[in-house]
């Protein structure tokens, strides 16, 4: 069976994350150091350990058949490839930011002035339909000193935080697009290196949805069971077990971390008691 490619970022901010993501899909990575091409032992996938600007590149021209990759990267680079499936990790902005003390109204402020950033095309592309004429500076690296030393009025880059753009004494004035992880694939897959993809995809989808769900139990009187089973958000209808005690069950389900919190209080008004919440490792739909 021939080798799905998957490019992951050499070193950075990605790196971690992704391989996190793969060992939780069950893939045994087995990398020495410095090692740029590893081949897993227990799934037909190889690994690549790429420069991160270049993987756009190497994905449109079939280098490589998948990556992990920002997906502000992406919209940048606007290479011919297919966003397959978003990570919910290295969750960002790109966004235009001023020193702290220039006050901002809207985008139109813009007009005019110079901007210093590591994504031209994007920048470009949202003052083109805010109708804004800027002079664009295209650096990389220590965008935000460009304020600074007069190099600019502005800058457009990544936010996470926004600490660095505080330290810089700066300030975000309009994001322009949300980004975070994604799998991207090549457009031009083999029908088997597509059945490969899909496996992944499947496994990926599994970790994804046990890392935002809990297993939740609850001592719940009898007569209070369809009450509280109404109020619970989960996945299908929960599972009732009887207690030792008389009138008493035990009621099993799967939720939403998120919908939990909002429900908790009326779970206990409901008539639930002794709510345990248990983390999940995969979920397989």
């Amino acid at each position: 069976m021939s080798k799905l490619k998957i490019a992951i970022q050499k070193s950075g901010r990605l790196n971690e994350e992704s391989l996190k993501l793969l060992k939780s899909c069950g893939i045994r990575i087995e990398n020495g150091i410095d090692q740029l091409k590893v081949v897993v032992p227990n799934f037909p996938l190889e690994i690549l350990y790429l420069r991160n600007s270049d993987i756009p590149q190497y994905l449109e021209d079939g280098v490589v058949d998948i990556a992990i990759i920002g997906e502000n990267l992406l919209i940048e680079k606007d290479n011919n490839v297919q966003v397959v499936q978003k990570l919910g990790f290295s969750k960002c902005r790109v966004s235009l930011a001023v020193p702290k003390d220039v006050d901002v109204k809207n985008v139109s402020f813009f007009n005019g002035r110079k901007i210093a950033t590591s994504y031209p095309n994007t920048v470009k592309s949202f003052f083109a339909e805010n109708n804004v004429e800027a002079e664009i500076h295209t650096i990389s690296g220590s965008v935000e000193i460009a304020p600074n030393i007069g190099l600019a009025d502005g800058i457009c880059d990544i936010v996470s935080s926004g600490s660095t753009l505080f330290k810089n004494g700066l300030k975000e004035t309009q994001v322009i697009i949300n980004s975070e992880a994604v799998l991207a694939s090549s457009l031009n897959l083999t029908k088997e290196n597509q059945d490969v993809l899909d496996k992944l995809i499947f496994r990926i989808k599994a970790v994804l949805k046990a890392k935002s769900s809990r297993y939740v139990l609850m001592n719940v009187p009898n007569d209070k069971i369809n009450l509280v089973s109404s109020i619970l958000p989960v996945l299908k209808s929960p599972t009732i077990l009887p207690l030792a005690q008389e009138g008493w069950s035990s009621l099993h389900s799967v939720i939403d971390e998120d919908k939990f919190w909002e429900v908790i209080d009326e779970l206990k008004e409901a008539g639930a008691e002794g709510i345990l919440i248990v983390p999940i490792d995969k979920i397989v739909l």
